[in-house]
């Protein structure tokens, strides 16, 4: 495993496992349990994904210790400002059945951030989070909670895949020290990601599938990665990435694939913060 080192010193692995849209308790259970015994040690819930206790009872039945298993979660819209936040920290701590959370972030750039981050930042300084951070927030707004807050994010987690590299917001992320994560590191499929012949042809090179070099592309820009999937041969699969490493010819080939634009939802759009805000 490959890890980076935060801003606050704390080291977390550069590829983790994601459970965005397992909803089913039981299921997201299973594969956490899965991935952990592949050899994940990050693991990536929400509030928003209903299922962070799955994760928490996981970690139990793990048989890993607690300690080397880093553990991120986000604050949803609803639980926004400094009072909902505070509740929800500790609900969440609850849930994972864990006195302290790893990372936590801030999911959207909406509803009033400020409060949520003071919240955060509380929390921080208690021991309850170990670090903390934010999620979606484009350049302007990410400057703008720095410049305006005692501590500076920790993590900033957007959209990030070969089709929309994030090359612009992930250099004003390193002026700042934020540590950029990839959501989305494989597009969820679109745009053929898993057929596509340019990391097809590459990855014949290395004997790898297109999600391997998907990953590897992005673990060689320093960029941390929580792919998901609910199938262990393929949690094997994504695991599989550090035997290898990309010639500068062949990243140079992938970042002609930058699309640079979303290809699920642009937060400048009125449209995208009404559906957000009414999502509970």
């Amino acid at each position: 495993m490959e890890y980076v080192k935060l801003n606050n010193g704390l080291k977390m692995p550069i590829l983790g496992y994601g459970v965005y849209q397992i909803p089913d308790l039981k299921e997201c259970e299973r594969c956490v349990i899965d991935a952990i015994d592949v050899g994940y040690r990050l693991i990536d819930t929400a509030q928003a994904y209903f299922n962070e206790e799955a994760v928490g009872n996981a970690v139990e039945k793990s048989g890993v210790k607690r300690e080397d298993l880093f553990i991120t979660s986000k604050i949803w819209i609803t639980n926004a400002g400094y009072e909902k936040a505070k509740a929800s920290i500790e609900e969440s701590l609850n849930k994972l059945k864990s006195d302290y959370i790893d990372l936590m972030l801030i999911h959207q750039p909406f509803g009033d951030y400020y409060g949520t981050y003071r919240a955060m930042e509380e929390a921080y300084k208690e021991g309850k989070l170990k670090s903390i951070g934010v999620s979606n927030f484009y350049p302007d707004r990410l400057v703008d909670l720095i410049k305006f807050n005692e501590i500076t994010p920790m993590i900033n987690q957007v959209e990030t895949h070969p089709f929309n590299q994030q090359n612009e917001a992930h250099e004003i992320m390193k002026k700042y020290g934020v540590q950029i994560e990839a959501w989305g590191p494989f597009a969820e499929g679109k745009n053929d990601m898993f057929l596509n012949e340019v990391l097809k042809e590459i990855g014949n090179k290395y004997n790898k599938s297109n999600a391997q070099i998907a990953l590897r592309f992005l673990i060689q820009k320093g960029i941390v990665v929580i792919p998901k999937s609910t199938h262990k041969e393929r949690m094997n699969e994504n695991f599989d990435v550090f035997d290898f490493n990309l010639s500068s010819e062949d990243m140079d080939i992938i970042a002609t694939l930058d699309q640079k634009e979303s290809l699920f939802l642009n937060h400048y759009d009125p449209e995208t913060v009404e559906y957000l805000a009414s999502v509970h």
